[in-house]
């Protein structure tokens, strides 16, 4: 498996921290000042990158009124068409270059979903470090190969598609020679509910395709987040505005600061208590592991006396032989006199007197 991809000098991928992305999407609310609030805010939540969309609504789609064009699936924007949703929710282009340049005053990595082949030759001219596919666009295979001949990572969410889809979709970018995938798993539904995510899918997308795999996440909160950081997520997505209360097209099932910063944070400690895969204790283990068990002496015994289970113990703390030893060392004579509270050693017994190197808890 292709363990981990480089987006401008940042490894994503098996073994290093998730990559957080921040999702402007359409919470500017047509505010260039805001659109500019939300990428410091992001910043000071801890997110690692922002994304935004680039389209417009005649190139995603085209100003009709017929049946096919109209939502009703169910969804926030049911009653209105696809042209008049994304009028109101694109991200003016002539706003693209300049929030690039905030993002970089900022320390975060910029990039977009493009929806078009005019968006990807827009997004080169502005030299951004890697694409972002969308759920929806993931079928579209001529621009699918446009970019994947561009060379950069390729970020796919999979939310509307079928195991076919996806494997189309990595086939194609591999013909064009770019390898430099990463998938996401993704719901599309908003906000999606809790018993759709199926993070289960992570590590086995993982196995099935050979590539790194993340989550973009629509549910409410962050325990999906956290969910897909234990199984080890090398990418999470989460849409960010400044208040729900604001409005706008992806306010309802996007995150506020405060919210954003709770997930970055458990994330972070989700991914330091994974760990590694050692059976080496720290330095704090080894000193609590002087509080188990081992064999000490519990009765006053004289010389001559033989060990029996009420004499010789398994007790704690572990300054004595192991508990191994127990059965083997009953009923054999101490060589000397023995106050109770001795920890066990092999000098103590009789026969046994040269193996006193086998001494501790780890014998």
């Amino acid at each position: 498996m292709r363990k981990e991809i480089g987006i401008a000098g940042r490894k994503v991928g098996a073994g290093h921290p998730a990559l957080l992305i921040a999702e402007m999407s359409a919470n500017h609310n047509m505010d260039y000042g805001r659109a500019v609030e939300i990428i410091h805010r992001a910043k000071e939540a801890g997110a690692d990158a922002v994304k935004i969309q680039t389209y417009t609504a005649d190139t995603i789609t085209i100003d009709s009124d017929k049946p096919w064009f109209q939502i009703t699936q169910g969804t926030l924007w049911d009653g209105t068409t696809l042209h008049k949703l994304y009028e109101k929710a694109y991200t003016p282009w002539e706003w693209q270059p300049k929030l690039k340049e905030e993002a970089k005053k900022a320390g975060l990595l910029f990039f977009s979903a493009p929806f078009d082949h005019s968006a990807v030759d827009f997004l080169e001219e502005m030299d951004v470090p890697c694409y972002k596919i969308a759920s929806f666009e993931l079928n579209d295979i001529p621009m699918l190969r446009k970019i994947a001949r561009l060379g950069k990572p390729i970020l796919m969410a999979t939310g509307v598609s079928y195991e076919k889809d996806i494997r189309l979709a990595v086939e194609t970018c591999r013909e064009e020679g770019n390898d430099q995938i990463i998938l996401l798993k993704c719901t599309s539904a908003y906000p999606a509910p809790f018993d759709a995510v199926n993070l289960r899918m992570i590590p086995a997308m993982a196995r099935t395709y050979d590539c790194p795999v993340g989550l973009s996440d629509h549910t409410m909160g962050h325990q999906a987040a956290l969910g897909a950081a234990a199984l080890g997520a090398c990418v999470i997505e989460k849409h960010l505005t400044l208040k729900r209360a604001d409005g706008g097209a992806d306010a309802a099932f996007s995150m506020e600061p405060e919210e954003f910063k709770e997930m970055c944070e458990g994330v972070r400690i989700v991914e330091q208590a994974l760990g590694a895969e050692t059976y080496e204790l720290s330095e704090k283990q080894r000193r609590e592991r002087e509080h188990s068990r081992s064999l000490f002496v519990t009765k006053d015994i004289r010389a001559g006396e033989c060990f029996t289970p009420e004499n010789m113990r398994s007790i704690r703390p572990a300054f004595g032989l192991h508990t191994k030893y127990f059965e083997e060392i009953l009923g054999k004579r101490a060589v000397l006199d023995l106050e109770k509270g001795t920890p066990m050693r092999f000098a103590y017994v009789e026969g046994m007197e040269e193996r006193e190197d086998e001494l501790g808890l780890d014998n």
